[in-house]
């Protein structure tokens, strides 16, 4: 096997520059001695494109794989049927790390704009400089208000709005309170900055002691497949047992109930402990 590796890579190394070249030169560059014929090569591109930043797509292969394994149209099923579930958590830690960029971009903007109030600057100005790609396109309007004289704290207030930015409304306050009463703009904008890294800090703290619990339900929730490799290793054949006998079909079903309550109750657990009622 490393001998055939060894003998591949050049013609792939090949096949990759002969690729590079047809892209720079407009024109299509076959390799030599292509593994897979021309149709199923195309219909495997058109797979990867479609799958690509879909990540729940893949439940559908490994699906049909287990089902070609098992000899039962059982497997891909489940993994269609998995596909919504998957994408609704990969979803959500989606919007996880966006809330987690938001709020790391309204830290560094007190900082940033504290600074610049220190060094002299305005505060329209200072606040127009400030970049928070982060935030989106609800941003541009709080630099727009700032550079044109709008009302700041109405457009901070509306950015805030989003998962992640509350902390806006901290500016905007601090904002109103320092235009209408002449207060220090760049002391209230560290407190705000340093209240909101101060909870920053702490919840990733709890996180990290929640990792050890996390770690724990996934190892458990693995189980079950490292059973039926051990079961296979041995020769007991058990996905013939599970997908084509009665008692093996009600295992299975009682197995999946119980694997779902199982990490159903874990996760109540995690998010009461972090204190998240989601």
């Amino acid at each position: 096997m490393l001998g055939a590796a060894a003998a591949a890579r050049p013609s792939v190394r090949r096949g990759r520059q002969l690729r590079r070249a047809g892209a720079l030169l407009g024109r299509t560059c076959p390799g030599r001695c292509p593994l897979l014929p021309a149709w199923l090569r195309e219909v495997v591109r058109r797979l990867l494109v479609a799958a690509r930043g879909r990540r729940e797509l893949w439940c559908l292969p490994a699906g049909c794989a287990v089902g070609l394994l098992g000899g039962s149209v059982l497997p891909p099923l489940m993994a269609g049927a998995a596909v919504p579930l998957v994408r609704r958590r990969l979803a959500a830690r989606r919007r996880q790390r966006e809330r987690g960029r938001r709020e790391d971009a309204v830290i560094e903007l007190c900082g940033a704009v504290a600074g610049d109030l220190r060094a002299g600057r305005q505060p329209g100005e200072a606040m127009a400089a400030a970049r928070c790609d982060a935030l989106g396109p609800s941003w541009p309007a709080v630099t727009a208000a700032a550079r044109f004289g709008g009302d700041v704290p109405a457009a901070l207030r509306e950015a805030g709005r989003q998962p992640g930015a509350g902390g806006l409304t901290g500016v905007a306050a601090c904002w109103q309170v320092a235009v209408d009463g002449g207060a220090g703009l760049a002391a209230g904008l560290d407190r705000v900055g340093a209240a909101l890294a101060a909870e920053r800090d702490q919840r990733e703290d709890l996180n990290a002691q929640l990792a050890g619990t996390r770690s724990t339900a996934v190892m458990l929730a693995l189980l079950p497949l490292l059973a039926l490799l051990m079961g296979s290793a041995l020769g007991a054949d058990p996905l013939r047992v599970l997908l084509h006998t009665p008692a093996g079909l009600g295992c299975l079903a009682l197995g999946g109930f119980l694997e779902y309550a199982g990490l159903v109750w874990t996760g109540r657990i995690v998010r009461a402990a972090g204190g998240r009622a989601e």
